[in-house]
């Protein structure tokens, strides 16, 4: 049986986004409720569970595509406005039939044109038979680049 510390890990990769720093974040942090339009082929919906849309701490189940399967997603959502980063708590969902831990985190720093997008999947597998949550982080980088092309796009 594999030990926990071998269990847990964490995927990262940056992505280079067309909209500004500001308006990619902006639809995180200020209009989530929009991210099912911007990414149809992958999300299909999002409801507020508990709490107010926009604020820390808010809960979303979110119902979504990956492989061809619908899936859905309990999170709860945290942000840091001066660091521009989100970070999305899974709490419940069909992650969890391989993973005890699922957190994604998105910090968005400029650049001069266009910003960067410094995506994270931290995880825990629930045993040494749970795959690298490597198609959740595609499915992150897909999602990412709908919104950036959605909020590029709306400021242009």
């Amino acid at each position: 049986m594999a030990s926990p510390e071998a269990l847990r890990g964490k995927l990262q990769k940056d992505i280079d986004l067309k909209s500004s720093a500001a308006d990619y974040y902006k639809l995180w942090r200020k209009e989530s409720h929009k991210i099912p339009t911007a990414s149809s082929k992958n999300i299909q919906a999002v409801a507020l569970h508990e709490g107010d849309w926009h604020t820390n701490g808010a809960i979303k189940r979110w119902n979504y595509t990956l492989d061809g399967k619908s899936a859905v997603f309990k999170e709860k959502m945290e942000f840091d406005d001066a660091n521009m980063t989100v970070t999305i708590h899974g709490m419940e969902g069909d992650v969890f039939d391989e993973y005890k831990v699922y957190r994604g985190t998105c910090k968005v720093v400029p650049k001069n044109k266009g910003s960067v997008a410094k995506l994270g999947v931290e995880y825990e597998r629930v045993n040494e038979d749970a795959p690298i949550p490597n198609k959740y982080m595609d499915f992150f980088v897909s999602v990412s680049q709908d919104i950036d092309a959605h909020a590029y796009t709306a400021s242009t």
